[in-house]
């Protein structure tokens, strides 16, 4: 995870809602590992037909981290009632519920609409989906996280690095953002705490993860990068854009 949340939103009440149809059990643990990092998940549900043999992967997973089934019939062949269900209750729950923030977790675009009202409440909404989840949905939520990383083992196991400088210098995107978030950050030297730079990225890409790219935190990402020093002093990490010449 590029960087902490604040305190005060680590310890709030969250409500995970699962698309069983639309996530895969490997996630359950790496998921609830990261949902920790936000609060503390207070309501644990999973939306599907449990009468179908497709969704039995799902049964001991659920029992081991207590993940309350909800059971939806498919009515009607090509519609999804599952979306339905878990719009109805993250609604009911919205109202009824002393919640700081939602946990949606899906590749499906029907959710965006609902990520959106969520935070016109003023709560904050936390996606997980996989790199095929559209992008709307992803732009709705505060944060995404694409659950490949859950899955995925880090780098160093794998025997290789993450991506290299070049790769990093080439991903218009990465840079772009990094650099905006900086220089929002950073005082008239151009230094900047870290965590400040990371949640300025957040704000501007809530799909943004140094994970995407095979490093663990931020810090080592900028260092990959090559272009950024970084900086630690006393209990702070700071960063800067390296002198050009």
């Amino acid at each position: 995870m590029p960087n902490d949340p604040p305190a005060t939103e680590a310890n709030g009440a969250l409500a995970v809602l699962i698309d069983a149809d639309n996530a895969n059990p490997a996630i359950v643990e790496g998921l609830l590992a990261e949902v920790a990092k936000f609060g503390v998940a207070t309501v644990k549900r999973i939306y599907g037909d449990w009468t179908t043999p497709n969704l039995n992967s799902w049964k001991a997973v659920l029992l081991e981290h207590s993940v309350q089934p909800i059971q939806q019939f498919r009515y009607t062949t090509g519609k999804n009632a599952t979306d339905s269900a878990m719009i109805i209750d993250a609604m009911d729950l919205l109202y009824g519920a002393p919640l700081t923030g939602f946990c949606i977790v899906s590749s499906d675009s029907d959710f965006t609409r609902l990520a959106a009202r969520i935070r016109e409440s003023g709560k904050r909404v936390y996606g997980f989906g996989e790199r095929k989840t559209p992008r709307p949905f992803v732009s709705a939520c505060d944060r995404f996280i694409y659950t490949e990383v859950f899955t995925q083992p880090p780098a160093a196991e794998q025997g290789r690095k993450g991506w290299s400088a070049k790769e990093l210098r080439g991903d218009r995107e990465l840079m772009k953002v990094l650099r905006a978030a900086l220089d929002d950050a950073s005082d008239e030297s151009g230094w900047a705490q870290l965590g400040t730079v990371g949640s300025a990225m957040n704000k501007l890409a809530p799909d943004f993860d140094s994970r995407n790219y095979g490093y663990g935190k931020l810090s080592d990402l900028a260092k990959a990068i090559g272009l950024f020093d970084v900086e630690k002093r006393e209990q702070r990490v700071l960063i800067r854009e390296k002198e050009r010449g």
